[in-house]
């Protein structure tokens, strides 16, 4: 969406979900960049009243700055879409499919992209039993932010001991070794590959505190690697349906080469907090935060 004046803008941020304080900080800073943009902004805490709180707010555009569940799979989406309200990032089914990441790597196996073996359990069976020959990893399947992610090793003694509070139904992959890589891609143009190193698991602590984490960008991996990141980071923005911004994460096990990178999953609302990866990857690439948020406001729409 574009227009000779600046539109008014509500970004919603907050929410219900686990990421929810990962939400409120990328929403702040997002809200800080539209201003400076010059936009009239709004924020708002999403939560059971965010339709009512729309209608008598009337935004031009919704920038939605939610992570996790009912702000980045399709839920809220749906919402802006029956109220009419264009807003950014990706619509109803590409937002739906890449938050279950079970759909996501049927869709990249589909298109021929690269991925580990997978499937879907329940967690009284995972904790009975290897469901799987070890190593291999546990997570829900529609969660980010590396929420509730066990990892079993390959001499482990026995299956892991799943908290009460996860979810009935969890996602058991293969573990895939090697260095964590990840691509952001703005419309049809994917930014660089940045390295992500860290002393242990990439987790939530890893992402979101300052320090858990150093980023080496754009990535010292062979030209091969890099292009390979590049052009699946871009694929998978477009197999999905994606719009507006994306993120791709890869693993890739430098001792089988090319064969060694696999995508683990695309987040189609990457986190915008102060040790974010998507910004960093367009300010390398020339793009500031304020004309990054601008941007994704200009680029906003509906599912027509």
């Amino acid at each position: 969406m574009s227009s000779g004046t600046n539109p008014s803008v509500v970004v919603i941020m907050g929410g219900p979900s686990a990421e929810r304080d990962v939400s409120l900080s990328s929403g702040r800073e997002c809200a800080a960049a539209l201003r400076e943009a010059g936009y009239v902004v709004t924020e708002v805490d999403a939560g059971p009243d965010l339709a009512v709180r729309l209608t008598d707010l009337k935004p031009n555009v919704v920038f939605n700055a939610l992570h996790g569940r009912w702000g980045e799979d399709g839920c809220v989406q749906g919402l802006l879409e029956w109220l009419r309200i264009p807003y950014t990032h990706s619509g109803v089914l590409a937002s739906a499919i890449a938050m279950d990441k079970e759909k996501t790597k049927a869709a990249f196996r589909a298109a021929g992209l690269p991925v580990v073996t997978s499937q879907l359990a329940l967690k009284s069976d995972i904790s009975a039993r290897h469901v799987m020959e070890p190593p291999y990893v546990v997570k829900p399947y529609n969660e980010g932010s590396s929420v509730g992610v066990y990892i079993v090793q390959d001499k482990a003694n026995g299956p892991p001991m799943i908290d009460e509070a996860m979810p009935e139904t969890l996602m058991v992959e293969a573990y895939a070794a090697g260095r964590e890589l990840t691509t952001t891609v703005m419309g049809d143009r994917a930014f660089t590959v940045t390295d992500i190193v860290t002393d242990g698991w990439y987790d939530y602590h890893a992402k979101y505190s300052v320090g858990g984490s150093r980023h080496v960008l754009p990535a010292d991996v062979p030209g091969e690697i890099f292009d390979a990141c590049m052009e699946y980071a871009l694929r998978a923005h477009q197999v999905l349906g994606c719009r507006g911004l994306s993120r791709t994460d890869f693993r890739w096990d430098e001792t089988r080469g090319l064969d060694g990178l696999i995508l683990l999953e695309t987040n189609t609302q990457p986190g915008m907090t102060p040790t974010s990866l998507a910004p960093e990857q367009a300010a390398f690439v020339g793009i500031s935060f304020p004309q990054l948020c601008r941007w994704l406001v200009e680029d906003a729409s509906c599912d027509r």
